[in-house]
């Protein structure tokens, strides 16, 4: 098992495949300006760097903006700025 930690979050990983759970699963991390997470996310070329990472653009909806991650196990992660209160 591993923690990961960054800017006051934390979480754990560990050598688990459990394919219900995986295909069920996101997680959502609010960030204080996706577009700049993005461009960071960008950066870092995780799709061309592991298999089956796939980065999505930001998409606006009424509520705020996010992006999408998804991890090479299949998690689908959201990065996403709340602009509604």
């Amino acid at each position: 098992m591993s923690v990961f930690k960054t800017e006051g979050i934390a979480f754990y990983l560990q050598d688990a495949y459990v394919k219900d759970w995986i295909d069920n699963t996101m997680i959502f991390i609010e960030v204080a300006d996706v577009d700049q997470y993005y461009q960071e996310l960008l950066a870092l070329d995780l799709p061309a760097r592991y298999k089956d990472v796939r980065l999505s653009p930001i998409r606006v909806d009424y509520w705020g903006k996010e992006c999408f991650l998804h991890d090479p196990s299949g998690v689908l992660w959201h990065f996403g700025t709340f602009t509604v209160s």
